[in-house]
């Protein structure tokens, strides 16, 4: 084990792999293996409503509790919880949830434009630049991370099957929505970030610490692209039903 230091603090890394608060809270959970984490508003919710689902568990925050539910896709049982929006939080979730059983995971959720990209496009990153804060506290400081090769081919064998034609791309992963300046947006693209979203880099960096696999499906929301500046459109939301059930799918395949 080893503490290895730096001048900037977010560089800084400890190898030691306890820490003095640890994920697992002995509530005695089990959940299955295989997940999805939606950042897909109260899709989640409705989907249990509707299709039918098992409470298994919660994570509680001082802000809000969230459930863990047990679903059934193609005869295998798939661990859904929603996830909270920001590095910190959804990275303390899936923590949580790999804590106690999940292996395999997919999010699913929205992403900015940076290239110019319609609404509603779908995208399969296979990098992810780390300009957010939390996954230099999973993994030693690189610029990028790849993400696992398994997950990506199940996003995108679903998405072929289904006919959706679809990108795979680098994406920016910022803690900083309201400091993606004009100069930053325009570097992130020259570097080929097609699009900007807060968790990716972080995620997959807590599943590679943690020894689970984890791949990302996203749609197209707002745009930084346009010569105007932003524009938040409609925010993707006709994608979000259809963005819900190619993730179940996806992680089903795994």
């Amino acid at each position: 084990m080893a503490l290895i230091r730096d001048d900037s603090p977010i560089l800084e890394y400890d190898t030691a792999r306890e820490a003095v608060i640890m994920p697992n809270r002995d509530e005695g959970y089990e959940f299955a293996a295989k997940a999805v984490f939606a950042f897909l508003g109260g899709a989640v919710e409705r989907y249990v409503t509707e299709r039918g689902g098992e409470r298994v568990g919660r994570f509680v925050t001082m802000t809000k509790t969230f459930p863990v539910y047990k679903v059934r896709r193609d005869g295998r049982e798939i661990t859904l919880c929603e996830a909270p929006v920001g590095a910190p939080a959804e990275a303390q979730v899936l923590d949580f949830l790999i804590a106690y059983g999940v292996r395999e995971i997919v999010a699913v959720g929205s992403c900015g434009a940076l290239a110019d990209l319609a609404e509603n496009e779908w995208l399969v990153p296979v990098e992810a630049l780390r300009d957010e804060g939390t996954s230099y506290h999973y993994l030693p400081p690189t610029r990028t991370i790849t993400l696992d090769p398994g997950p990506v081919a199940a996003i995108a064998s679903v998405l072929d099957r289904r006919g959706l034609p679809y990108e795979r791309c680098r994406t920016w992963s910022t803690d900083g929505f309201f400091r993606e300046t004009p100069g930053m947006v325009a570097h992130r693209r020259e570097e080929g970030c097609a699009v900007v979203e807060m968790e990716c880099a972080a995620l997959a960096a807590v599943a590679r610490f943690r020894g689970a696999v984890f791949g990302q499906l996203l749609y197209t929301a707002d745009t930084l692209a346009q010569a105007q500046g932003w524009d938040q459109r409609d925010w993707g939301l006709a994608s979000v039903p259809l963005a819900l059930e190619l993730a179940l799918d996806a992680v089903s395949a795994l």
